[in-house]
Formats: C-alpha cells, structure tokens, sequence
C-alpha cells in the first residue's frame, strides 16, 4: 500500500476552494448536491484507509484475538511507520465511531422529542405552537413532515413574510435537506478536514430555501425581510441537522443574495473560471481517494489472506 493508505486522509484539502468558491458562484441546490457528494465519498474513504491501519496496529498489541500471522512483518510493511501509525489509528478509529454515535443518537433524540411533543396537536403540515420564544424549523419523519413555529416569531412577522416563512421550511423538507446536513455533520466528524463543507453546505442548504421561498412567494424582498427578522428574534434550531429560516449563519449574505438577481442554474460550472477549475479539483482529489482507498483495501486483504494459516 505504501504512502497510499494514507492519501484519502489528507487530499479533502482539495476539496477547500470549491467550499469557499461554490456558496458565491454556484446555485445553491447545485453547490448542496456537489460539496455533500464530496464530502460523503472523501469521508467513507479516509475512514477505510483509518481502519485498514488500525489493523495493523491491533494485530501489535498483546492477547489481541485477530490471527497470529497479520502481526508478521510482510504485513507490517504494507504500512508505512507501522509502530507508530498503527497504534495511533486505534484511538483516532474510536474517536470516530464514537462522535459519528453521539451525533446520530442526538440527531434521532431530538426527532423524537419533537413528534411527541406534537403528538397532540392535529395532522396538519403546520404545528404552531403557543410559546413566548420565537423560532421556527423543519422537522421531518414520523407520520409526516412538518414545520414547527412559535405564536411568538409569527407575531414579528407581516402576512407577507409569515408566507416567505412557510415557503422557505417546506423547500427544506420537499428537498430533504436535513439529509444533507446530516451527511456532512458525519463526514466532518470522521475528518476534521471536512469541517469547510460542512460549513458551506449549511449555508447553501439556507440558501436553496431561500431561492424556492422567493419564486413562491413571487417577491424576493418580503423573504430576505423575513429572513433578517427572524434571525434578529429567533434561537434557531434544536439541532444543527435540522434546518429553518433562522439558522446560525451568515445571515446578512443571505438578505443580500436575495436583494440581487436569482442565481443561474447550471449542473457544472464552466471549466476555465476560478469556481470551475476549483470543481475540477475538488472531483480529482475525490476520484483519487477513492482509487486510494480501494487499492489499500484490496492489497490489505491479500496481504492479510496471505498472512493468514489455513
């Protein structure tokens, strides 16, 4: 495997440029789709490369219960720095399951909390609640999807802007964006390197809802006015894999992509602009993790199919 095994953990800084690039050149649903695809893929492959060391690692301790012979030297040699590298995967792998665990549990804890709170109230796609602290979120699952919003931000709200908010959290649940931010929060847990995507996949999620609401409502003022309320009064979400028109963010580069033209739809950036040759490289650096990742686990398995006593 060589330096290879170790490749798919380092190349998501490709991945940086069209992070910032992408939430100011691309449309918002294609900036979402393109950096979570990313993401996803560069994360599952850092993870496998930090498992297939790990491995090796295990195989080193004492009274470990895998077989005896992928401790052998032929085997150790596949990894580069194997007394160190090897040792050190076994706490990292850990640390990994257990923060992508925790998120998952949260995110799931918060679900349920939230549809039972509202197992009382009819089944309709709009729960409002009667309470003094302002906010407002799409909560998805259970018997259906639904968006959940307080008396309290309601009453900051004009008619006109009640509808932007409205519009803006069924484009979350109608596009499924708690999925993608799910997605990257996990893939910024298995590496750390991930952490700008997942950043700018919040944001661009916002920001596909924002442009739904605004060729909803007909008005892209009454949304970004909407928006700038909201975030003036609102706590936001319960949780971060969960989306509404007052999440944490850069609120005011909302409002201001609002207040200009609609962004153009395009599936790929053109190939000689910034935004497309940092797309460009962004695939590559995928691509190559992912060739990375697979040629350690095959030679992994062969070694270890080797090394192992019939």
């Amino acid at each position: 495997m060589g330096v290879f095994v170790f490749l798919p953990l380092v190349l998501p800084l490709t991945a940086w440029p069209i992070a910032r690039l992408a939430e100011q050149h691309l449309h918002p649903r294609t900036a979402t789709r393109l950096l979570t695809a990313v993401a996803a893929v560069m994360a599952l492959c850092s993870t496998v490369c930090l498992a297939l060391v790990m491995v090796v690692g295990t195989a080193q301790l004492p009274g470990n219960p895998l077989p005896d012979g992928w401790s052998d030297p032929e085997v150790r040699a596949a990894v580069p720095y194997d007394e160190v590298v090897g040792k050190a995967a076994i706490p990292a792998l850990c640390a990994v399951v257990a923060a992508s665990a925790r998120a998952l549990w949260r995110h799931g804890r918060v679900r349920r909390r939230a549809h039972r709170a509202l197992a009382g109230l009819p089944g309709t796609g709009v729960a409002v609640l009667p309470d003094d602290v302002p906010y407002a979120y799409a909560l998805p699952g259970g018997r259906r999807d639904r968006v959940v919003v307080s008396t309290a931000l309601l009453d900051c709200l004009e008619a006109g802007e009640r509808r932007a908010l409205f519009a803006h959290e069924r484009a979350h649940l109608a596009a499924g964006h708690h999925r993608f931010l799910l997605a990257v929060r996990l893939a910024a847990l298995a590496n750390p390197f991930l952490r700008p995507l997942r950043t700018a996949v919040s944001y661009t999620a916002e920001r596909w809802a924002d442009e739904t609401a605004a060729r909803t409502v007909g008005d892209r003022r009454t949304v970004a006015t909407a928006i700038g309320k909201a975030a003036l009064v609102s706590r936001g979400t319960p949780v971060a894999t969960l989306a509404g028109l007052a999440a944490p963010g850069p609120v005011p580069r909302r409002v201001a992509a609002l207040l200009g033209p609609a962004p153009v739809v395009r599936t790929w950036p053109p190939v000689f602009t910034s935004v497309g040759l940092a797309a460009w490289a962004a695939a590559a650096g995928t691509a190559v993790s992912a060739m990375s990742s697979a040629n350690a686990a095959v030679t992994m398995f062969l070694i270890l199919r080797a090394a192992t006593p019939l």
